[in-house]
């Protein structure tokens, strides 16, 4: 498929911004956090935004533009993947955040984080393997309704890599549904020949090959592909650079708008 005109990856970065003042992402640390410094530096280093470190034991992000809610063993996945990091005070302030409109990714261990908390519905758990599962995944854009997604088009086929022994999406059939029919699927595990959605090109068993889905409002979005590890070609894709710039591309609309 081609793309309708589709933006470079150089397009995405800092001279779109020029002139505005550049977003500020909080990155969330929980005890047993360990991908908060792939996340700070991504947004640092490749992107060129401001990112600063958040303990979970903080009450308050204000001054922050979008919040980030990485990927590690929070808690060390105690009694369930992200039940425990949901009780951490940030939580109550990311809360507060998305219900105002503010962006809001989980990535990994985050999307399990935000699942928990009642951001997202649907739940995670073990892979169907049963084995841990470290690898580079393609995903296909199913939408691009969304602060998270506006610089890539419908179909794009995004290469991301996932490190997840508990990242099998479920949903029971009524959340599914409405998933679907509210076009809140926004990304899907698909084979990187054909576009297609497989059994083979699920790494998971995630129901319908769902790797990440957004809320109703469309500013939260989780995912279990890292777009913080695809930020530079060294890294062997910079896929997710689209989606850490259309998020700030969001950031510096609002504030022109003020």
């Amino acid at each position: 498929m081609s793309p309708p005109d589709s933006p470079t990856q150089l397009e995405l970065s800092l001279p779109k911004l020029a002139g505005r003042r550049l977003p500020r992402f909080a990155v969330i640390q929980f005890p047993g956090s360990n991908c908060d410094q792939d996340c700070v530096r991504a947004l640092r280093d490749d992107c060129g935004y401001a990112a600063e470190y958040v303990w979970h034991q903080e009450s308050s992000l204000a001054g922050f533009d979008a919040m980030v809610v990485p990927g590690g063993f929070s808690y060390g996945d105690y009694l369930r993947c992200g039940a425990m990091a949901r009780h951490s005070p940030v939580m109550r302030a990311v809360s507060e955040a998305a219900a105002s409109g503010v962006p809001v990714i989980g990535i990994c261990n985050g999307f399990q984080i935000l699942c928990e908390a009642g951001l997202l519905p649907g739940a995670l758990i073990r892979n169907r393997s049963l084995h841990f599962v470290c690898a580079p995944v393609t995903l296909r854009v199913e939408s691009v309704e969304s602060l998270f997604t506006s610089q890539c088009y419908a179909g794009q086929l995004l290469t991301l890599p996932v490190a997840h022994g508990e990242g099998c999406f479920h949903a029971d059939p009524d959340t599914l549904r409405t998933l679907e029919e509210n076009h809140q699927v926004l990304l899907r595990y698909v084979d990187p020949l054909t576009g297609e959605s497989t059994e083979a090109s699920n790494p998971n068993g995630s129901v319908s090959n769902i790797a990440g889905i957004c809320n109703a409002e469309r500013n939260v979005f989780g995912l279990m592909p890292h777009p913080d590890r695809a930020t530079h070609a060294r890294l062997g894709s910079e896929d997710g650079k689209m989606i850490f710039a259309a998020m700030a591309e969001h950031v510096a609309g609002v504030a022109a708008k003020r």
